[in-house]
């Protein structure tokens, strides 16, 4: 198998680090080749407060990819979140002078190049540019400028941004496990290509990823997205909260949310008991479901005002942006009983559980479907697209020099000639085209290696 055909989800996040191993089958279908896991104990709310903690963690969880794949595991794309993350919108334009050729992808790079160009706050760094509307000349509303006439592209674009020191700090302890970096994508995005349909991007839907530090957010609406947030607490609170109460260890805690928890209390009746055992010959703890469920229904409603608020703030009130596909829920925390109906009461929108059953071969009943997982294959996904665009790049490139030029001779002899070496002079301009026909995978990629080149 060819290492170009396979992709590397690296999922770093507060209560476990998963690598994931997968490749597209002949049916388009992602086929999950090895994974592996290990917890989490250097992250805090999708951050890296412990690098040595951070990268044995990443070492365990690689070395159990490899082992159950029978892969040696080179390079990852690896999900970025936490607290520090923020998004803004912003327009912007570039005039054209050779407005009588058509808009080409060189257009559209140079504006995207421009918005990177943008002074953020001390310390931040833009991790992601996307663009929505264009506009050219007085014509609004343009989905694809490619191809048409005009003197001045402007467009609309959602930027991404975060903390340089958490980035690079991500960056560091990947490359410390002995892995290359193949590129970073916010979590919330990567999460949304596992899990999300086409049509409910179309019509409009919003994304809540429940993780255990953080819950993140994507909002889309025709095809385009349009709002992201992260909202610094997730699973973890809850667990914490039932420690602090209950007076029981965080272990015991976890397990009481994930087999006995609910987030609706009226489900439980008030002699509903479940017995706890003692430490070093303590005797048990009986603690009440009902007691158990409304300090989980205190906290869930908690997150869900939180966000509540960033759908208000997209404004999803108004009937041009409305969210027609409701919100779709998925992470571990996803998982917590009676949290669905909650989650509509509050919103008053429809809400599904997100699995990623339509993108996994022979996952309908594997437990590589469940919304834990999300994340990790959103990511083998977008490092799968991502190098599908590479080569479609590198193609395109090849198929520009292997033409004839005016006296009909074959130009690219020597290029395609791999006994023979291209001189110095046909090196030079030969990257000097490729520099000119870079991918914006490649342009980003290239941008953040810089990034963590310099903190070496």
């Amino acid at each position: 198998m060819e290492y170009q055909d396979i992709a590397i989800g690296l999922d770093v996040g507060t209560t476990k680090i998963v690598a994931m191993v997968g490749r597209r089958n002949e049916y388009n279908k992602i086929e999950i080749l090895g994974i592996g896991k290990s917890k989490s104990v250097g992250v805090h709310r999708g951050v890296v407060n412990n690098i040595t903690q951070t990268i044995e963690a990443i070492r365990e969880a690689v070395s159990e990819a490899e082992h159950s794949s029978g892969l040696k595991i080179k390079e990852v794309i690896v999900g970025i979140a936490g607290q520090h993350i923020r998004s803004l919108q912003h327009n912007d334009y570039i005039t054209r002078l050779d407005f009588e050729n058509v808009i080409s992808k060189k257009d559209i790079q140079k504006l995207i190049d421009q918005v990177h160009k943008l002074i953020m706050q001390p310390g931040e760094e833009i991790i992601h540019v996307l663009p929505q509307e264009y506009k050219v000349d007085s014509q609004a509303e343009v989905g694809e400028p490619i191809g048409m006439y005009g003197s001045r592209l402007e467009a609309n674009f959602h930027v991404v941004v975060g903390q340089i020191s958490s980035i690079r700090n991500i960056g560091r302890c990947v490359k410390a496990a002995g892995l290359n970096l193949s590129g970073m994508t916010l979590e919330p995005l990567a999460s949304a290509e596992a899990v999300l349909s086409t049509e409910e991007r179309e019509a409009g839907v919003a994304l809540v990823d429940i993780g255990g530090g953080t819950t993140d957010i994507a909002i889309f609406k025709d095809n385009i997205i349009r709002h992201t947030a992260v909202i610094p607490f997730g699973g973890n609170v809850i667990t914490e909260n039932i420690k602090t109460d209950c007076l029981i260890i965080e272990r015991q805690a976890e397990l009481l949310k994930i087999k006995f928890g609910s987030a609706w209390p009226g489900e439980n009746k008030e002699t509903e008991i479940v017995c706890i055992p003692g430490l070093r010959g303590r005797d048990p703890k009986e603690i009440s479901l009902k007691h158990l469920s409304q300090i989980i229904h205190i906290r869930v409603c908690e997150i869900l005002e939180q966000v509540n608020v960033e759908i208000k703030n997209y404004g999803n009130e108004e009937q041009k942006k409305r969210l027609i596909a409701g919100l779709v829920m998925t992470g571990g925390g996803s998982q917590l009983n009676h949290i669905r109906p909650l989650t509509e009461y509050i919103t008053g929108m429809d809400v599904r559980i997100g699995y990623s059953n339509e993108h996994i071969a022979g996952g309908e009943n594997g437990i590589i479907s469940n919304p834990e997982y999300a994340t990790s294959i959103g990511l083998v996904i977008k490092g799968l697209d991502d190098k599908k665009k590479y080569l479609c790049t590198n193609a395109e490139m090849e198929h520009k020099y292997h033409r004839y030029d005016e006296n009909s001779e074959l130009i690219s002899t020597k290029f395609y000639n791999k006994n023979r070496r291209l001189n110095s002079e046909e090196d030079q301009n030969h990257k000097k085209k490729k520099n000119k026909t870079k991918s914006f995978f490649e342009i980003w990629a290239d941008k953040f290696r810089q990034i963590l080149n310099d903190t070496e």
